[in-house]
């Protein structure tokens, strides 16, 4: 088995094509179609040289989220089941995240609940908007209280930012710099307004034990932090309520590296979150794994936290 020196390395946010979902999407064109459809041969030489151990897959945006409320509650079931037969064959080497038929929300807690007892998934991946409502509206609370339930953490993922935000704020721009509408801005600001509003929601209120990760460090909100938590604390009209946002983010939120290798991102989301919290991703195969392991290698932090970030945290959260 591979690992880093004497550290095994486990990446949480690693991507993957089912091809139903690619037959539904039509998507000839996409750049990385031929990579995400692959399972084993390209994906494992690639983990192999790179020094990643395991792989915790995760369905590619839309996942089964984009195809209605009945059609994608069989596709959901179809995808996820496919991918355990596949986790059978090689469970060294791989684990998994459900996709859900968020559009239906008890349909996506029983398939999280499935998942997670019949197959041994370690949470759920939920991508962007579900008809082009946020994730944090309060028709999706019972697949928050069915993860809470079984312990596991439910990833938010990005995917396109709402059509009328990129027809006011990113449209001018888009022709000549189309990834401003993905991982070039839109995708931060989307999901990272869907971070801030779980905690705005009051859903750890009613879930106190639920747990949600993010991908990207966070996007953005740990450099944040300081300035939203001083506004919702201090800075509220007659009879505001304060708001503890640092304490509730800190306590529910978990961040991976995927897709952001930075010194100063990585050792700003320890300083304020605390290096327990931050797992190793990639983000394959949007982002090559070899850039990954290789930053690891020279990161600014001390043996046991590497060790923390490579496995120990995703060890604990995703009981591996």
């Amino acid at each position: 088995m591979a690992v880093q020196g004497d550290i095994q390395v486990i990446a949480i946010e690693e991507h993957y094509l089912d091809a139903e979902v690619d037959g539904l999407m039509g998507d000839g064109h996409n750049p990385f179609r031929a990579r995400l459809s692959d399972l084993s041969d390209v994906r494992i030489k690639e983990m192999d040289a790179a020094g990643i151990d395991i792989q915790v897959l995760s369905h590619c945006p839309p996942g089964a989220q984009a195809f209605g409320a009945e059609a994608g509650v069989a596709l959901a079931t179809a995808v996820n089941d496919r991918l355990a037969e596949f986790v059978k064959t090689k469970p060294d080497r791989f684990s998994a995240f459900a996709t859900l038929p968020t559009p239906d929300a008890k349909a996506s807690a029983d398939e999280l609940e499935r998942c997670v007892k019949t197959h041994g998934f370690k949470g759920a991946m939920v991508h962007g908007l579900t008809e082009l409502t946020f994730i944090d509206d309060k028709r999706f609370w019972p697949i928050f209280e069915r993860a809470e339930a079984l312990d596991v953490p439910i990833y938010v993922h990005p995917a396109p930012p709402h059509p009328t935000l990129v027809d006011i704020y990113l449209k001018d721009y888009a022709e000549e710099y189309p990834q401003i509408l993905g991982p070039g801005w839109g995708f931060t600001m989307e999901t990272a307004t869907a971070g801030l509003r779980l905690v705005l929601s009051g859903v750890f209120k009613k879930y106190p034990k639920l747990k949600i990760i993010l991908g990207h460090m966070g996007e953005g909100l740990p450099f944040l932090l300081w300035r939203i938590n001083h506004t919702m604390t201090k800075m509220g009209a007659p009879g505001f309520e304060p708001l503890p946002f640092k304490e509730i983010f800190c306590e529910h939120f978990h961040v991976t590296t995927s897709g952001n290798f930075s010194d100063a991102a990585l050792l700003c989301s320890v300083m304020e979150m605390g290096a327990d919290r931050i797992l190793f991703s990639v983000d394959w195969p949007y982002i090559e794994n070899a850039p990954g392991t290789a930053w690891m290698e020279q990161v600014p932090l001390g043996r046991e936290d590497r060790i923390k970030l490579l496995n120990g945290n995703a060890r604990k959260l995703l009981k591996m």
